[in-house]
């Protein structure tokens, strides 16, 4: 048999590569991405489709008219409360109709449970849910379910991944709430790249973001009440949420799950929050029957010594809105001719930092000595506010004498040796007070006018401005 040569051959599908930071195209790989300079980032990817793309958006799109801003009507947003007070407080007072929230963290820390008893708690007060899920199946949904102990629960769940399945389900049904777990799985007709990569985690995102917005607009072919979508998202080995940057952009919220996966205890902080304060946290406790919010964060983040021991020193640290107390410990060493500097949940470089201050302003000199400050409880502390904290814990350590029971501090040192306010220094106060601390080292500017209230009962304040006599303070107590 003879072939004919006639047979004109397959052209092959010709690739591009995008960036997974910027969402930037190249036609062919480069070390940096030419859009956003960034190195190692261009990703392969198969072409998108040219007819579709075009109108693919036109079937959300209205048309928009100018408006004076002082003619609009603000609207407060509607919020529905989830029944889990830890997470409300992280999203504002709950989940707004018509916004999107994006939850990461890393695998199995329990973005899943944690969405799966908030839909529970919301379709038991009478809200339509739907979880969506493209990682596992209905029967392990429920197996799940059972483990948590929500049994009987009617939430609905639909195992898909087709984004025009999923919209179709959402039109049709119209849940108040809806899960999506995860964007990463999720791929649309209109592309041909494989699922998770940029260009369908961009597409899909959108077309949820739009569906979400335009759901609850007051026309014919729409109800009144918009639908609340929240996006699982996976993260990447450095942490950073996988997936294009604008990602984060297009949502209204952002929330990662921090915590370590050894450990019983869960921290959901809101990187980004249209609707509530940015940096806002939550603390679960993950058991037998999922995960508990805890209603007093402090105790998690104190250690349970019977007596004082040198090297710890209690500060009150601000995270969005809530006060919490957390033990800065210090391990004072002789090192070797190249002392090791080790932070855990602190800056290693304000660490150095401070070292060289506490040399120059105060004499204590740690040059040969091997320097350690932890965190305790896994909590990352950002602000400098913990800088007064962290000194007098190194010299704790370095002199072996222990601070008074009941003591903290808080306050930033800066570099010419002054102790500067920490903002909402009053709360601060208030928070320790109620749990029974009874000595206070703060900077001057933070001492209350009136510390004859109830707030303060029992509570003895040292006012300092320089790290000189923050230390003379300590020495004489």
């Amino acid at each position: 048999m003879v072939l004919s040569s006639n047979i004109p051959a397959m052209a092959k599908e010709k690739t591009h590569y995008v960036c997974s930071d910027c969402g930037g195209a190249s036609p062919k790989w480069q070390g940096k991405c030419p859009s956003c300079n960034a190195w190692n980032t261009l990703i392969e990817s198969a072409p998108e489709s040219a007819s579709p793309v075009k109108n693919r958006f036109s079937p959300l799109a209205k048309a928009s008219e100018i408006a004076i801003l002082g003619d609009i009507d603000a609207v407060d947003m509607a919020r529905i409360p989830t029944g889990h007070e830890e997470l409300d407080r992280v999203l504002g007072g709950g989940m707004v109709e018509g916004g999107v929230v994006l939850i990461g963290g890393d695998p199995g820390i329990g973005k899943s449970t944690l969405l799966l008893q908030a839909l529970d708690s919301l379709q038991r007060s009478g809200q339509n849910t739907l979880y969506v899920t493209g990682e596992e199946s209905g029967a392990q949904v429920a197996l799940r379910a059972r483990r948590l102990g929500l049994d009987g629960s009617q939430v609905k769940v639909l195992a898909e991944i087709g984004l025009d399945k999923i919209l179709a389900t959402l039109q049709a049904m119209q849940p108040d709430i809806a899960v999506i777990d995860s964007i990463q799985t999720v791929y649309s007709d209109q592309l041909t790249s494989a699922p998770g990569s940029v260009a369908q985690v961009r597409e899909c995102a959108a077309h949820l973001t739009r569906y979400a917005k335009a759901s609850g607009r007051p026309d014919g072919t729409t109800r009144s009440r918009a639908t609340c979508i929240v996006l699982v998202g996976h993260v990447t080995k450095e942490g950073a949420l996988a997936g294009p940057r604008v990602l984060e952009h297009m949502v209204d919220t952002v929330l990662y799950f921090e915590g370590d996966t050894h450990s019983s205890f869960r921290l959901v902080r809101a990187i980004k929050n249209r609707f509530g304060a940015v940096n806002e946290i939550g603390v679960f406790a993950m058991t037998e029957k999922g995960l508990k919010g805890v209603s007093n964060p402090s105790a998690i983040f104190l250690s349970q010594h019977t007596e004082p021991v040198p090297g710890s020193c209690v500060m009150v640290t601000l995270e969005g809105t809530r006060p919490m107390l957390v033990e800065i410990q210090a391990l004072v060493d002789s090192g070797g001719p190249s002392p090791r500097r080790l932070s855990v949940g602190l800056d290693k470089d304000r660490l150095a930092m401070l070292l060289a201050v506490l040399h120059r302003h105060a004499g204590v000199a740690c040059m040969d000595q091997d320097v350690f400050v932890n965190a305790v409880g896994g909590v990352r502390i950002s602000e400098p506010a913990a800088d007064l904290a962290v000194l007098l814990a190194i010299t704790s350590s370095l002199r072996g004498k222990p601070l008074p029971k009941g003591f903290f501090a808080f306050g930033e040192v800066g570099l010419a040796g002054e102790v500067r306010p920490a903002p909402r220094g009053q709360e601060r106060l208030k928070e320790a007070a109620k749990l029974g601390f009874s000595v206070a080292l703060v900077p001057k500017a933070n001492v209350p006018r009136n510390l004859k209230t109830k707030d303060f009962e029992g509570l003895t304040i040292h006012a300092v401005e320089r790290v000189e006599q923050a230390m003379e303070v300590v020495r004489n107590l």
